[in-house]
């Protein structure tokens, strides 16, 4: 499992600045839930983990090592499966060819197991192994995604918006798919829905306009206090 630590770290587009300082750090095999509206700076926080995003500010370590100057695709390689929000799949390929092409860069030895342990998480991913991924409905499309990301056998897991426009049964079904992850692996995760986030979270992180305005154990957050931070 890999440790994510995040030191004072601020991005900015052009002269705006979207974060401010954030430093927190990503629990060994747990989950921590970054929560807040839209333009709370939660999207661009993933994107700068990833390398997709340069940061202004700060560093981010992986595992002690930073990360400056270290492309997405080498991150992936280092351990790090990224769902990004919006699921991202080749729709003109089926289902198997999505989740193989993410094993691409492992030893061929680890793709039978890796397929054993997706289809057991998703066993609709085995049942349309041969349908077009553009063919899925929206919530077999976002479980393809975390399918395709767990292919490429990561120590970290970043999911962004995994419950955005799912129906109830297959949001329950991501739930429980993280609550079987964890302790394997390191997630993070990004989320409106209050409810998801503080089920899956260990830890969690409230974002608005940039800035970290509440932080802690999810055991110990409330609704109201969610809400009351959401707003500011």
């Amino acid at each position: 499992m890999m440790q994510f630590t995040l030191d004072q770290v601020s991005h900015h587009y052009g002269s705006a600045q979207t974060l401010h300082s954030i430093s927190v750090d990503v629990p060994s095999g747990q989950c921590l839930s970054v929560m807040g509206t839209n333009g709370a700076g939660k999207t661009t926080l993933l994107k700068c983990l990833m390398g997709i995003e340069p940061v202004s500010g700060g560093e981010i370590y992986l595992d002690g090592r930073p990360m400056t100057g270290v492309l997405p695709h080498a991150r992936v390689r280092q351990g790090v499966g990224y769902v990004p929000q919006g699921r991202d799949i080749f729709s003109d390929l089926s289902v198997r060819e999505n989740l193989a092409i993410a094993a691409d860069h492992l030893p061929r030895s680890q793709h039978k197991g890796l397929y054993e342990q997706v289809h057991e998480l998703f066993p609709v991913l085995h049942e349309m192994r041969g349908r077009r991924g553009g063919d899925l409905s929206g919530g077999q499309q976002q479980q393809l995604s975390i399918g395709r990301a767990l292919m490429g056998a990561p120590s970290l897991l970043i999911l962004d918006e995994p419950t955005e426009g799912i129906q109830p049964n297959v949001i329950q079904a991501i739930e429980d798919v993280v609550a079987q992850l964890k302790g394997s692996m390191s997630i993070l995760l990004v989320e409106q829905y209050f409810d998801f986030a503080k089920a899956v979270g260990d830890q969690y992180l409230i974002l608005a306009r940039g800035r970290v305005v509440g932080q802690g154990d999810t055991e110990n957050l409330a609704g109201d206090e969610a809400k009351t931070l959401f707003a500011m």
